[in-house]
């Protein structure tokens, strides 16, 4: 526009404002910037909200859109079937029924929530009060139905139907039937309904769901669930059906096979049963894998418990019958961290395998403040002079008092090569086996001790520690890992129990590789050492397992017992390997409180060892 260029309207409101007094000043800069800021967080949170309920929690509105729209009945997947290494199942699924209160239904109504509760409760047992406040206060945005009861008869069935409540939605499902259920509770575990914190953990459960609660069922309990199909009715404003229904299928599970020995260990678990209630104790771990691979076998926790037939007392059961003893329980291992402590004392150069130490049945170390009373550790009988072969096979306490903490001319690791040997093997961290509630062991640490006792560590307990007692504490399964250490020659494997998941076309979603933490030894030599005191454990008369030498196949083993409540109970281990050379099976019995320290535990051993030479080791009918 040119300057000579002049607009009517223009000259008219400028005249206008002249008449007005009014000043005319442009806004600010500032407020645009404002106004834009605005919008744009306007924006975002709708975007976000769109996001939020279309994208995230979708599925949730999408079905209860579903829910509101039709009746819906769900179509529940079938829990993937576990299987042992032969193909034997460990758990089936058998048909079942389950209630649920359809919750938009009931709730358009609310008077009629108490007359249909007592309705149910006149057929199945329910809590009518406590489902009533649930059903009052459930969120219908996060779920559609409320579970009243599951694996109802049939006869319950027939009687609910009978009611013509619209309120009342009958399920076909699955419940879980367990093959042997107490011998095999501590390895598959059991599944139950969901809770609030489940679903608050996973949007896509809802409160009739069935989940693992223990053991490979909650380990592995994305690929066992399945999803769930709908079968749904659509209906208009007056509940008149509009169209055909809608079915979306379930699909099932993914099955499961493992490494687990079903025969081998229903064995172990008879044979340790029966033992224990000869002794009239109540509590023993019985664990077997094989060393080379690291494939678990067999896992035996004691108490047991009947996963077919749970109750709300086993989880008030003071002697907590679902405590994994073997993978989550810490121990002192007594006598069978000799081995160990022996193979330190090679690598170090602290002792010559052939030298012997002499074991009048006791070492006395000079009491500074009172002479009279010098300070004793006992052997648990006279050994007489042992080198490191018979002092393993006859578990002589002095000899290892005397290696592992030094005594007059006897040169000792000392505690902080112990830890060195006991870190190297692992005995402080968790093995990485497939199931949850691991945990792991502790190392004797001096300054601890002093921050808790105030006391200075001091050579006696170094000798405690040489032996298994004092403040070493590992699981049974480390235990079993380091003495597969041994039997592998300086391989530790990664214990697994789940091999392969695949589906019922054979896809591979899941397999299993053996993998190992490898012991760089200064001599692989010291391995053989060490087994030869642990064959002389068996193969001599003398041994303290020598009660497994007549079984047709070359064994490795060691014994041990652990002082416990201050010396007033003792827990008995014996651990083995065979067959030497190339061992195929560890094994590891614990009996808590035995009355004759490793004397009780070995019996179990042998009949155990017994079975698996005859049906895995003599047959070829199962390799």
């Amino acid at each position: 526009m040119g300057k000579k260029d002049f607009f009517l309207e223009d000259i008219a409101l400028d005249d206008f404002s002249d008449e007005l007094g009014v000043v005319e000043r442009p806004l600010p800069e500032r407020l645009f910037r404002i106004f834009m800021i605005v919008i744009i967080a306007v924006v975002c949170v709708a975007g976000a909200r769109i996001l939020y309920f279309g994208g995230i929690r979708g599925q949730e509105y999408k079905n209860r859109s579903l829910a509101n729209a039709g009746q819906a009945t769900i179509l529940n997947a079938p829990r993937g079937i576990i299987y042992d290494r032969y193909g034997v199942p460990l758990v089936t699924n058998k048909p079942s029924f389950s209630v649920s209160i359809n919750l938009s239904e009931i709730l358009k109504t609310p008077e009629a929530i108490q007359n249909t509760l007592d309705q149910v409760n006149g057929v199945i047992p329910i809590n009518v009060s406590e489902i009533k406040q649930k059903i009052i206060e459930a969120d219908l945005e996060r779920q559609a139905y409320y579970p009243l009861s599951r694996n109802i008869s049939l006869e319950a069935v027939i009687e609910l139907k009978k009611l013509q409540s619209k309120a009342l939605t009958i399920e076909d499902g699955f419940s879980r039937e367990y093959m042997n259920g107490p011998a095999f509770s501590h390895v598959i575990g059991f599944t139950g309904l969901v809770s609030e914190e489940d679903m608050a953990r996973d949007s896509s459960l809802r409160l009739n769901d069935e989940i693992g609660k223990m053991g490979l069922e909650i380990q592995y309990d994305a690929l066992l669930r399945g999803t769930n199909g709908a079968k749904v009715q659509f209906r208009d404003a007056r509940g008149n059906a509009i169209g055909p229904e809608s079915t979306n299928m379930p699909t099932g599970g993914t099955p499961l096979y493992t490494t687990i020995d079903a025969d081998l260990q229903k064995e172990l678990y008879d044979v340790m049963k029966k033992r224990l209630e000869d002794l009239k104790r109540t509590s023993g771990v019985g664990i077997a894998m094989d060393p080379q691979t690291g494939e678990m076998l067999a896992l035996v926790n004691f108490p047991d418990f009947d996963t077919n037939a749970l109750s709300a007392k086993l989880f008030s059961d003071p002697n907590h019958p679902t405590f994994n003893r073997a993978i989550a329980g810490v121990y002192s291992p007594g006598s069978t961290i000799k081995p160990l402590v022996g193979f330190g004392a090679l690598e170090e150069g602290v002792i010559d395998p052939l030298k012997s130490i002499f074991s009048p049945g006791y070492i006395e170390l000079p009491n500074p403040y009172t002479p009279s009373k010098p300070s004793r550790f006992l052997d648990w009988k006279p050994q007489g002079w042992v080198n490191l072969y018979s002092a393993l096979a006859r578990s002589s306490n002095v000899y290892f008092y005397e290696v592992g903490g030094g005594f007059q001319e006897q040169k000792g690791l000392g505690i902080d090569l112990l830890n060195k040997y006991w870190s190297l093997f692992r005995l402080d961290k968790k093995t990485g086996i497939d199931l949850p509630g691991e945990t792991q062991g502790t190392l004797p640490n001096p300054e601890e001790k002093e921050a808790r006792t105030g006391q200075i560590w001091r050579i006696g307990d170094t000798y405690n520690v040489s032996i298994g007692q004092g403040d070493l504490r590992i699981t049974p399964l480390e235990l079993v890992r380091y003495i597969a250490g041994i039997a592998s020659k300086g391989k530790l494997p990664r214990p697994f129990i789940v091999q392969t998941a695949k589906t019922g076309e054979g896809s591979i979603l899941y397999h299993a590789t053996s993998s190992y933490d490898t012991i760089e030894a200064k001599d692989a030599h010291n391995f053989d050492e060490i087994e030869l005191g642990m064959l002389a454990t068996v193969k001599q008369d003398y041994g303290t397992a020598y009660l497994l030498h007549t079984i047709p196949m070359v064994i490795a083993g060691k014994t041990g017992s652990a002082q416990i409540q201050n010396n007033a109970k003792e827990n008995a281990f014996v651990v083995a390997y065979a067959p030497v050379p190339n061992p195929h099976i560890v094994l590891l019995v614990l009996i808590e409180d035995a009355q004759q320290g490793s004397l009780n535990a070995v019996p179990v051993a042998r009949d155990v060892l017994q079975w698996y030479y005859d049906h895995r080791v003599a047959t070829s009918t199962k390799p």
